[in-house]
């Protein structure tokens, strides 16, 4: 008698356009990898990355996982509704089913609420025995530790990523942004795995290029700390995410360089008004000489700038570019405020009737999707398309360069990279 064969479950990660060569330059999705680190053995696990790949609808899964952000949302249904034809159950998770569980469930016969790790085998065990739940919802986290699942990245194989050696070691955090949805559904604590476990997995990468994907790997300087100065001597290569105020601490700048860093992304937001004095960039120094304290280090700084606060007229753009060109940033990037649901910036928004739709695919930092106060919307994405192209002639990119004299190439090579899309955008609004 042959045994029986085992079930099977197909992770999905949408994709809402096709990147061409810019797809060998993407990361894998994080939280499928740790979807599949959950799934006991016993299941065959397939992933499908829809920028590589097209979805196998005809492959007789026992169960689709599908994950979304707000952009991915309407692709995500789609994929969705198609296996449920075929009588094939559907999870959906991800931020925006975890928002809008109720728009989500019509599209699946599952949804999770909030993180994987709590639910997922209740999860697969409910589905064996016929008795699935129409929603999982995670508890609120409510202390400062993570425990993650080993990584799994065999579902990757024979994906042309970036790198497949990213990781998370922490998660959470206590700022509250209006336009950001970490703190409501994450924790508004800076949540820290143990620093053998996160060593442990660093050390167990073959190449050095490693990407953090913490919202703010640095949050928490006591806690990062004993990680990064374990990191010195392990010659790995790495990026992430950080607010500007960790270089506040100059022994921080100092071990984050020692530890490899080449490059940290940092949200900027806005130059002028009260964003400029958020929480996240303190009050001890100024924006200018934070950026130049990490620059001095030798770390490539990624400055993301934010278009289209409350307080911003149709002079911002002009400040913004003059500010960059002033404080000079390894390199910048703009993007259009997005109400993303689930913010108090969406609440706000949606009540006082300045949403122009909800189509989800067109909430994505690029399109203008609300009634700004003290400009047009054409103006402000025309100011958002100008910034965009001024910051990235051949001018300001050598001028950006030459003032970062520590790796001159790595930043040369990271404002090309910038710049190619950039001189494809269009002149002025559709």
């Amino acid at each position: 008698m042959m045994a029986p064969s085992p079930p099977r479950l197909l992770l999905v990660y949408p994709a809402t356009h096709k990147l061409g060569w810019a797809k060998r330059f993407q990361l894998p999705s994080q939280s499928l990898e740790r979807v599949a680190a959950l799934t006991p053995d016993s299941w065959d696990v397939v992933l499908c990355d829809e920028v590589h790949e097209s979805v196998p609808f005809d492959d007789g899964f026992t169960l689709v996982g599908i994950t979304c952000m707000t952009h991915q949302a309407i692709r995500a249904y789609e994929i969705a509704d198609a296996f449920r034809g075929k009588g094939i159950p559907v999870v959906l998770g991800g931020i925006h089913p975890t928002v809008l569980p109720e728009e989500a469930g019509l599209h699946a016969d599952a949804i999770v609420v909030g993180e994987a790790e709590p639910l997922w085998g209740n999860l697969l065990h409910d589905l064996l025995n016929g008795r699935l739940c129409k929603v999982y919802r995670a508890p609120l986290p409510g202390n400062g530790k993570l425990s993650l699942p080993p990584a799994r990245r065999d579902i990757f194989k024979g994906k042309k990523y970036l790198t497949t050696q990213t990781l998370q070691a922490s998660r959470g955090c206590p700022y509250d942004c209006p336009f950001c949805i970490v703190t409501p559904y994450f924790g508004n604590t800076f949540r820290y795995r143990e620093p053998a476990e996160i060593l442990a997995e660093l050390r167990s990468f073959d190449r050095k290029l490693t990407v953090f994907l913490d919202d703010n790997l640095l949050g928490d300087p006591l806690r990062a700390k004993p990680i990064l100065k374990e990191m010195e001597g392990l010659g790995l290569r790495w990026g992430g995410q950080a607010n500007l105020r960790f270089a506040e601490d100059p022994e921080l700048v100092k071990l984050v360089a020692k530890s490899g860093c080449i490059g940290i992304f940092v949200g900027i937001e806005s130059v002028t008004g009260r964003h400029a004095n958020h929480p996240k960039t303190g009050n001890k120094y100024s924006q200018a000489d934070l950026i130049k304290r990490i620059r001095d280090a030798g770390i490539v700084l990624e400055a993301s700038i934010i278009f289209g606060f409350d307080d911003h007229d149709e002079g911002i753009f002009e400040k913004t570019v003059r500010y960059l060109e002033r404080c000079k940033p390894s390199l910048p990037t703009f993007h259009l405020l997005t109400p993303y649901p689930g913010t108090s910036l969406f609440r706000q928004f949606d009540s006082e009737g300045r949403l122009f739709h909800k189509d989800w695919k067109r909430y994505n930092h690029s399109e203008v999707v609300f009634r700004p106060r003290l400009m047009s919307p054409e103006r402000l994405y025309e100011g958002w398309l100008q910034a965009r192209k001024e910051a990235y002639t051949w001018p300001a990119i050598f001028s950006r360069t030459f003032r970062n004299p520590h790796g001159i190439f790595t930043n040369l090579a990271y404002n090309v990279l910038r710049k190619g899309p950039n001189d494809l955008l269009p002149g002025k609004a559709p």
